[in-house]
């Protein structure tokens, strides 16, 4: 029994042995990734995103937006509910208005970072 445990402890040692260093380090050094999702990065002033606001919710401080595509969150074009970075915000937009925007992952969601109506 002793000598079977010897040679699973061997045969474990030289298949991991044989795992390039080369290919661990290449992982250690590329962006962490979330399947095929890029590392969320902060909007650019150029990275605006088109929308039309669906509803807001002073209450609660949300807005949903019906929006393009987000680049900065690698994010399709869909109708989704937001967080807004700054309440006095929901003051400048009301349902129908056309918008251009900036969102970013904030306290657990995605927060609206500026809204405008789009010209």
């Amino acid at each position: 029994m002793k000598s079977l445990q010897t040679l699973v402890a061997a045969a474990t040692l030289v298949a991991a042995s044989s795992v390039p260093f080369g290919a661990l380090a290449q992982s250690a050094s590329e962006p962490a990734k979330m399947g095929d999702m890029k590392m969320d990065k902060p909007a650019a002033a150029g990275d605006m995103t088109d929308g039309e606001v669906r509803k807001v919710d002073k209450d609660t401080k949300k807005i949903t937006i019906k929006h393009g595509e987000i680049k900065n969150l690698d994010m399709p074009g869909m109708t989704m509910v937001f967080l807004v970075k700054d309440p006095a915000m929901l003051d400048t937009v009301k349902a129908g208005d056309k918008v251009k925007f900036t969102a970013e992952k904030a306290g657990g969601g995605i927060s609206v970072t500026h809204i405008e109506v789009a010209k």
